[in-house]
C-alpha cells in the first residue's frame, strides 16, 4: 500500500484522537463556572465587609463567582477594571438599581437588583474594596 492510500486512514485516526482530546478536556474541565481569577482574601475583614460578603453571596456570587473572581456568567470584580478611579463606589450602587449595559465584558447586560438595599451595597462595597486592596487593586486615576 502507498502512502496516498494511507492517507485517510491517517486523516481518520487524527479526527479519532482529536475528538478523544476534546472529551477528556471536557471531563478534566470541572466546574463550567470556574473563577477566572485567583482571588487572595484578607485575613480579617471589618464589620461591613464581613455582613457585605454574606449579602454578596446571597445576591451576587452566582455571576460574579465566590470572592468577586467571576464566571462564565458574570465578570470579576477583584480585577484592576473595577479600582474606584475607574469604577466609583457609586457605579456599584448604579449598577444595582439600574442594572449595566455590556460595556468591558461579553457577558451581556446586568439586570437591575431591586432586593438589595443601599445599605446592603454599601456593605457589598466595602467587601469588595477591602478584597480588592488584599489583591493590590487600588484607587487609579481613569484616563478618558
Amino acid at each position: 500500500m502507498n502512502f496516498s492510500q494511507q492517507i485517510p486512514k491517517i486523516l481518520i485516526f487524527g479526527l479519532l484522537l482529536s475528538g478523544i482530546g476534546v472529551v477528556v478536556n471536557n471531563m478534566m474541565s470541572g466546574s463550567s463556572n470556574a473563577a477566572i481569577v485567583d482571588v487572595k482574601m484578607p485575613a480579617k475583614l471589618s464589620a461591613k465587609a464581613v455582613n457585605g460578603k454574606r449579602t454578596f453571596s446571597k445576591n451576587c456570587e452566582s455571576c460574579h463567582g465566590e470572592n468577586g473572581s467571576g464566571s462564565e456568567q458574570g465578570p470579576p470584580l477583584i480585577h484592576d477594571i473595577y479600582n474606584p478611579g475607574h469604577h466609583g463606589d457609586e457605579s456599584f450602587y448604579r449598577a444595582a438599581v439600574s442594572g449595566v449595559t455590556s460595556h468591558h465584558w461579553n457577558y451581556g447586560n446586568m439586570p437591575a437588583q431591586p432586593q438589595v438595599s443601599q445599605y446592603d451595597m454599601e456593605n457589598i462595597i466595602n467587601f469588595i474594596r477591602e478584597v480588592q486592596s488584599q489583591n493590590g487593586i487600588r484607587y487609579k486615576a481613569h484616563g478618558m
